[in-house]
């Protein structure tokens, strides 16, 4: 876990995150699960900077426009901040992986050994962490994030991508 902001961050910060419900598909209760904890987790912690920017709080509309990424930044207020579209093309092949395996990880908590379960749990965790790395490099010079939060942020594109 990363450490609370400090100093001139404690302001840099999203303190309400929405996704574009045209966007989300259905999905089962373990998707909404996933869907619920990552934006908690966001909202509680998170660092989160747009580039050139004065300090937040920061509202974060996320959707998916055709073949890119919107995300849609915003004052407490309501306020425009600035919008920020990313190709989804560096994201396909690892979200395509990280739900292949994600169905893998749900069968087997039903049915299969604990070593079976944490074998494919520490794969899921290594392809999320690849897109959660895609993500801070796609917003290099745009929004200064930390780790954690783009591992929370790449959940939450995962959930865009969902179509049941």
């Amino acid at each position: 876990m990363t450490k609370p902001p400090s100093g001139d961050d404690s302001q840099n910060r999203i303190v309400a995150v929405t996704l574009d419900e045209e966007s989300i598909g259905r999905s089962g209760p373990d998707i909404e699960h996933e869907r619920a904890i990552a934006i908690y987790d966001l909202i509680e912690q998170n660092l989160f900077a747009p580039e050139g920017v004065d300090n937040g709080p920061y509202t974060l509309d996320l959707s998916i426009t055709g073949n890119r990424l919107a995300f849609d930044i915003r004052r407490e207020d309501g306020t425009p901040v600035v919008a920020h579209l990313l190709s989804l093309t560096p994201f396909r092949r690892i979200v395509k992986d990280y739900f292949m395996i994600c169905d893998s990880y749900y069968q087997a908590i039903r049915t299969a050994t604990p070593d079976r379960i944490e074998a494919i749990d520490m794969g899921r965790r290594g392809i999320h962490d690849e897109g959660s790395r895609t993500l801070q490099e796609r917003l290099k010079g745009k929004v200064r994030i930390d780790f954690e939060t783009s591992r929370r942020l790449f959940t939450l594109i995962c959930v865009l991508h969902w179509k049941g």
